[in-house]
């Protein structure tokens, strides 16, 4: 069994899930959203970040992570802080010891859904058909699940791949 927790970072809403994996049968454990105040500084939102995705860890106890890297934005600022509430979320998973794996969102989508383009509904329903449950999460719940159900396929292909190269 393999335990992985999906982060979609935002400064405002970052998304989250937890994985496991076991015989190659994906089940959700927990997801959600964590809400930083917007009445505290930029600051206290990132530490809010840091301790709540620090929290979740300690719970649920995931041994790797899969974060979405920072798209471009149009806006500089907006870009800036964003990658800062990555940081946030990524530097709680190192501090907790787990494997942190990043990966773009065309990768995620082509992943789940076949192509890079995918629209956010048609993840999420395919996020739901990949657990076996029917999506009713915010959209930032569906990119971290998203997030956690790529790392998995994409892992599982490359243990695959390793074993069938040392046999030849």
């Amino acid at each position: 069994m393999i335990s992985v927790i999906g982060i979609d970072p935002g400064s405002r809403n970052t998304g989250w899930g937890i994985v496991h994996e076991v015989s190659g049968v994906l089940h959700l454990v927990c997801c959600g959203v964590i809400q930083p105040s917007c009445n505290g500084s930029f600051a206290e939102r990132l530490a809010h970040i840091f301790q709540e995705i620090s929290s979740i860890i300690m719970k649920y106890k995931p041994v790797e992570a899969s974060v979405e890297q920072v798209f471009t934005a149009q806006n500089p600022l907006t870009a800036l802080k964003l990658g800062q509430a990555r940081g946030a979320a990524v530097v709680a998973c190192a501090n907790q010891g787990l494997l942190i794996k990043d990966y773009e969102a065309t990768t995620i989508k082509k992943t789940l859904v076949g192509h890079g383009r995918a629209t956010k509904e048609q993840v999420s329903f395919m996020v739901g058909r990949s657990l076996g449950v029917k999506p009713d999460w915010p959209i930032d719940t569906s990119d971290a699940l998203a997030t956690a159900i790529c790392h998995l396929t994409i892992r599982r292909f490359e243990n695959r791949t390793a074993r069938v190269a040392k046999t030849l």
